[in-house]
């Protein structure tokens, strides 16, 4: 499935016992300013789920922290495991990072199990 700008509902974890499924079975990563939980499926799209609590801030916060993690699903669809369920939790200082060090500290994503 090609992604564009938008993030439609079928490239997202929708409900809590996707996300629980997700944290049970999958393979846990843990990077400075993110714990990510990675289950491969058998067929489907590559779905994200993101958890950010208020640890990482206020509302603002929160949403540019989501903001960006979407646009790395995004731009990195094509090189993410196929047919995976991601769920990324963000840690506190997850809103200090700009693109390209969230990029350099999910870049763990892209080398499991490429297409």
């Amino acid at each position: 499935m090609q992604c564009t700008g938008t993030f439609p509902p079928e490239l997202r974890l929708r409900n809590r016992r996707e996300y629980l499924r997700v944290r049970e079975t999958g393979k846990k990563i843990h990077t400075p300013h993110f714990l990510v939980y990675i289950m491969v499926r058998g067929d489907g799209p590559t779905r994200l789920g993101i958890t950010c609590s208020r640890k990482v801030g206020g509302a603002v916060v929160r949403n540019r922290v989501k903001r960006l993690l979407r646009e790395f699903f995004r731009q990195n669809i094509s090189c993410l495991p196929a047919h995976a369920d991601i769920s990324v939790i963000a840690k506190r200082g997850a809103h200090l990072l700009d693109y390209r060090r969230a990029c350099s500290e999910l870049d763990c994503l892209r080398r499991i199990n490429h297409r």
